[in-house]
C-alpha cells in the first residue's frame, strides 16, 4: 500500500474514482457530488496546490483524498453542536474508494495515513462533512474515532453534518 501525494499523471485514476462514487451516490438517491462536482478542474487545482493525495495497491489508485491545512470558511459557523476544538486541523475533502474494492479497508487506510500528516505537521486535529444521507461515509468516520459535531451549511447553502477527531 503506498499513500503519496498526487501527481498530474494520476487524473485519470482518479477521476475514474470519482465517476464511480458520483454514480454510487446517485444510485442512493444521495444529492453529494452530483451536477459535475468534484470535476477535473477541481482535482488539478488540488494537485497543484499538493492538497491531494492517493492510495495506491500495486500500482493501481485505489482511493483518493483532498488535505487541507488552509482551513475551511463553512466551518466558521456550526449549528445544533460545537466544534470540539477551535485550534489549527486538517480538513478532508473528496474522499472516495475504488467502489469496485469496496470493504477492504481502505478508507480506514486513508484516514490513518491523513492522521500521519497531520501528526508530522503538528496539526492534532482533523475536520470533515458530509451529506447526512451518506451513511457509508458516516459509518466510516464513527468507526475512525471522529465525533459528530453539528451542521454545517456550503456555500450554495446545502448542508452537511460535520465531524471532528482529535489526534493525540
Amino acid at each position: 500500500m503506498d499513500f503519496r501525494i498526487a501527481e498530474k499523471e494520476d487524473i485519470k485514476g482518479i477521476m475514474k474514482i470519482v465517476k464511480k462514487a458520483q454514480n454510487y451516490l446517485k444510485e442512493q438517491g444521495i444529492d453529494q457530488w452530483q451536477n459535475n462536482y468534484p470535476n477535473e478542474d477541481v482535482i488539478q487545482n488540488d494537485i497543484a496546490n499538493n492538497e491531494f493525495y492517493v492510495l495506491a495497491e500495486d500500482n493501481n489508485i485505489v482511493g483518493i483524498a483532498a488535505l487541507s491545512f488552509k482551513g475551511e470558511s463553512t466551518y466558521e459557523k456550526i449549528y445544533e453542536g460545537k466544534w470540539i476544538t477551535d485550534n489549527d486541523y486538517g480538513v478532508i475533502h473528496r474522499m472516495a474508494v475504488d467502489m469496485d474494492k469496496n470493504r477492504r479497508g481502505f478508507g480506514s487506510n486513508i484516514i490513518r495515513e491523513i492522521e500521519k500528516v497531520c501528526i508530522s505537521r503538528d496539526i492534532r486535529s482533523i475536520k470533515i462533512d458530509t451529506h447526512r444521507k451518506n451513511k457509508s461515509m458516516r459509518s466510516l468516520l464513527e468507526k475512525n474515532g471522529f465525533n459528530y459535531c453539528g451542521i454545517i451549511y456550503l456555500k450554495d447553502g446545502n448542508e452537511r453534518i460535520a465531524f471532528e477527531k482529535v489526534l493525540l
